[in-house]
């Protein structure tokens, strides 16, 4: 930097910054999509090429064969598990979020004795790994007769702990106490209050909890995994972790339609997060309103 003025000296480190932070980001990119390329790339391959080929390049267009063997395998119980999941992430979802809305409207909005108490045990209660409670759940689901049955994965998914924390926060941010005590004022009640109004100002806590748990339990494995015996009550997840491991039990390899159904199975989480976008843009728009 020699002969150069301080000015120029200023204005050349900003420019390495950002070409670092620039080439940070790419990287990061790079990092995020070369699993989805792979598995894109995996799914178009019949069974030899899938272990003779390039790795991250096609060898072949076989995805509608593939497609065509997934849905028609033993008797089309793919879209079984598909439907299953669904139903255990999608009412699972809905009934967890309007809970966790609740819960944590309760926790930010209103004055009871144990409230710091309250909110500390949900604090740590999102703070245990949900595989040691997969046990004890199990042991209460058999005592009350609902293992192998959609409860066994419906009731776990109604409760949140960290969703009530987001709850929590987000009504703290958007739901100002003056606009309760004007609405008590005019004679509305307590549910009416929830329903009518915080409910709609909290529409992106909402999508934000709903999205996530949408996603939790559509992932989730172990506790299907535990819970769930039945080969038409699996969700997908498990479906396919059944099929991976065929080939070790009976000789049947069946790794291309294991790859098949896995890209198939991205789609209904990129569909949710799409129908959630217009959700959030409603919710910054009536959270900025006063």
């Amino acid at each position: 930097m020699t002969g150069l003025s301080p000015r120029t000296v200023r204005a050349v480190r900003p420019d390495r910054s950002n070409r670092l932070v620039l080439l940070a980001l790419c990287l990061f990119t790079l990092y995020s999509v070369a699993p989805l390329w792979w598995l894109i790339v995996a799914a178009t391959k019949d069974q030899a090429a899938l272990y003779q080929s390039n790795g991250l390049w096609f060898s072949g267009m076989h995805l509608w064969q593939n497609l065509k063997q997934l849905f028609h395998y033993n008797h089309g119980i793919f879209l079984r598990w598909t439907a299953n999941s669904l139903l255990y992430a999608g009412v699972g979802s809905a009934g967890g979020t309007l809970i966790a809305l609740a819960a944590g409207y309760g926790l930010a909005r209103f004055d009871f004795h144990g409230r710091r108490l309250a909110f500390g045990l949900v604090v740590v209660s999102f703070l245990i790994p949900t595989a040691l409670l997969t046990l004890p759940m199990y042991l209460l689901f058999s005592r009350a007769g609902l293992v192998d049955t959609v409860w066994a994965i419906l009731i776990p998914a109604f409760i949140n702990p960290f969703s009530v924390y987001l709850a929590k926060v987000y009504t703290e941010a958007s739901i100002p106490p003056e606009l309760l005590e004007a609405a008590r004022i005019d004679g509305a009640g307590e549910v009416r209050i929830f329903f009518s109004i915080v409910l709609r100002m909290m529409t992106t806590g909402a999508a934000t909890v709903f999205l996530l748990a949408f996603v939790n339990t559509w992932n989730s494995f172990f506790l299907p995994l535990t819970m769930l015996r039945g080969e038409t009550k699996w969700t997908l997840v498990l479906g396919l972790y059944d099929w991976s491991g065929r080939r070790l039990e009976t000789g049947v390899d069946l790794t291309s339609l294991v790859l098949t159904g896995a890209l198939m199975s991205v789609i209904p989480l990129a569909v949710v997060m799409v129908a959630m976008q217009r959700y959030w843009r409603t919710g910054v728009t009536l959270g900025a309103l006063k």
